[in-house]
């Protein structure tokens, strides 16, 4: 998976929250698996947060989803 070059922003939130729902979850319910803040998460995914915890929590939520470079184009 190629998440590197995925910038935070909407775009990312949104791709996230629809992979996860094509998963048949959702973001919420990731969140309260993982026991993260479903704002913070947010946050994280829209870059307004993004310290070394922010990124990581992206990262996770982006590898977990299954969103890739191909999602966020177009």
């Amino acid at each position: 998976m190629k998440n590197i070059g995925l910038q935070p922003n909407r775009v990312l939130y949104l791709s996230v929250r629809a992979a996860f729902i094509r998963q048949g979850t959702s973001l919420a319910a990731w969140c309260r698996t993982h026991k993260y803040n479903q704002s913070n998460v947010a946050s994280a995914l829209m870059g307004a947060w993004n310290g070394p915890t922010g990124q990581r929590i992206r990262q996770q939520a982006i590898k977990d989803s299954g969103v890739d470079d191909q999602t966020q184009q177009g």
